[in-house]
């Protein structure tokens, strides 16, 4: 449910909303409902889909593209390559970003060539010439920095700005990328004209750059950033086969052999119109936005759709943990194994992370926090990395001064049994709801959003519709079900732990195991 959500431990930390926003949540909830009855969905007939939410409020227009595509589709040794194409989304086409189209294509096309020479005698393993290669890859560079003098830098975004357009996304997680901007609505067939020519004919230019850029962001945002660090070091430890173990962003090692031509055959693989979901909301009726649908991507061809992912993570038989040295603050990781987004348990699962995780009010901060003073910081996040398989309730852990990650680890182990073992009071529940549906509301306060919220919807559980039906599925859930879900994810045997000692100390002693009491409810 992606309303309550927080995709990311390490950028994310939960919507808190006032109590001014809980008093108005009916007002919002009717609301809420009236918006399905504004919502219109036709699909063309190569397969792309598109679903219009009519708000005519103010003449804005907002535009979402949705790909069923992301990193665990990356092939074997190429991570990295599906979080390409949000570095390449708003890179224009073959005739918008180049100064002169035709030579554009053939100075990339030379330094391919120039790049299969490189390759070639790399290819030669030991027989391979130093000094060969690295002339090779002086040539290379050279055929690179001659096509980026035909690129017009930024020229596709400026084109949409002097057009009044607003709020340039482009995102890309394990499995989904999407583009996103919005416009004034009497530009509004704009966006369907730079939108079709951006997926009909797409330049890939400036892809060697971008490259370099997305080890540089991975050295910025994972190797710099200690929590980030642990989080992949604990997706690598708690999946052994399974695509999520791979960063999203891809590894450096895999992003710096990805080809521009790996990109295209990526590209015709998944791009295809059965694969793309299109989200409108705003000043726009479905009539108009079907006729423009089917003047600008009608011409778009009917493609075999990609094939599914088949690798299914096999059972993890007991608890695992990873010691990481790191210099600075001791901080602790624990992934328990859970359900996807699909299973009967994800919404009590989500109300779980609102118990614990809401800031001062949750149980994780009044106990390790303030009572216990064990830790400084205490988070829980309910889906990790995604929750289209199953997938990580995680919890982030750093212990107060004076105190050890051993700690802090025995106080969440004694909370979470509890959690599994007392019968939940209902108001505590009542709240949690209450919280939950702020956070849907509050993500439903703008077009943007709401676009968004409708294609993940669509993409992810098959129906738009699942959306509105949110409200009543939170109402349905019982104390008797989040105990059950606690018990069901809460075990020994699905634990995943990562903390950090000081270098040089990862050969003293491992901590001692918080031990394990049997729950009273069901397994």
């Amino acid at each position: 449910m992606r309303g309550l959500k927080l995709c990311s431990l390490i950028l994310s930390a939960g919507l808190l909303v006032s109590a001014q926003d809980l008093q108005e949540t009916p007002k919002k909830t009717r609301e809420f409902q009236d918006f399905q009855k504004k919502v219109s969905e036709f699909t063309l007939p190569n397969g792309l889909r598109f679903i219009v939410l009519e708000r005519h409020e103010s003449p804005v227009v907002s535009f979402h593209t949705w790909v069923n595509v992301g990193s665990i589709q990356d092939p074997a040794g190429e991570t990295g390559l599906a979080h390409m194409f949000e570095h390449l989304a708003f890179k224009g086409t073959e005739t918008i970003g180049t100064r002169n189209g035709p030579a554009e294509k053939k100075a990339l096309d030379t330094a391919e060539e120039a790049y299969d020479r490189v390759e070639a005698e790399v290819n030669k393993g030991l027989k391979a010439d130093p000094t060969r290669v690295d002339m090779l890859r002086a040539q290379f560079r050279l055929a690179a920095d001659n096509a980026q003098i035909l690129v017009a830098p930024s020229e596709y975004v400026r084109l949409l700005a002097e057009n009044g357009a607003l709020n340039f996304t482009a995102y890309s997680t394990a499995t989904f990328t999407e583009t996103s901007y919005s416009l004034p609505s009497n530009r509004a067939e704009l966006w369907f004209l730079m939108e079709s020519q951006r997926l009909l004919h797409p330049a890939f230019r400036e892809f060697y750059r971008e490259r370099d850029a997305m080890v540089e962001e991975y050295r910025q945002r994972v190797e710099s950033n200690p929590q980030a660090k642990l989080m992949a070091e604990l997706l690598l430890a708690a999946f052994k086969v399974h695509p999520y173990r791979n960063p999203s962003g891809g590894w450096p090692g895999d992003i710096l052999n990805l080809r521009r031509t790996h990109a295209q055959a990526f590209f015709e693989r998944y791009y295809v119109p059965g694969n793309i979901i299109v989200a409108i909301a705003g000043d726009v009726t479905g009539a108009d936005a079907k006729r423009l649908a089917e003047r600008y991507f009608g011409p778009m061809a009917a493609k075999p759709m990609p094939p599914l992912v088949a690798t299914q993570e096999p059972p993890q038989n007991g608890p695992k943990t990873v010691i990481v040295e790191m210099p600075g603050q001791p901080t602790t990781l624990v992934g328990y194994k859970r359900p996807s987004q699909s299973d009967k348990d994800d919404i009590p699962l989500d109300l779980i992370q609102i118990l614990l995780s809401q800031g001062r009010t949750g149980m994780l901060y009044n106990e390790l926090v303030q009572e216990k003073r064990v830790a400084q910081q205490a988070q829980a996040v309910a889906t990790n990395p995604d929750g289209r398989f199953p997938n990580l309730f995680v919890f982030l852990l750093v212990p107060a001064p004076g105190h050890t990650v051993e700690e802090t680890q025995r106080a969440l182990e004694d909370l979470l049994q509890r959690l599994k073992s007392t019968a939940l009071d209902p108001l505590l529940l009542a709240r949690a709801k209450a919280q939950a549906r702020a956070n849907l509301l509050h993500e439903m306060s703008n077009n943007r959003s709401l676009a968004g919220l409708l294609a993940f919807h669509s993409a992810s559980y098959g129906d738009w519709h699942r959306l509105f039906t949110t409200l009543d599925d939170l109402n349905q859930v019982s104390p008797a079900d989040v105990q059950r879900a606690a018990n069901r994810c809460f075990v020994a045997a699905g634990r995943t732990t990562v903390y950090t000692v000081l270098p040089g100390q990862s050969d003293a002693p491992p901590p001692p195991k918080p031990p394990e009491r049997k729950s009273g409810g069901p397994e």
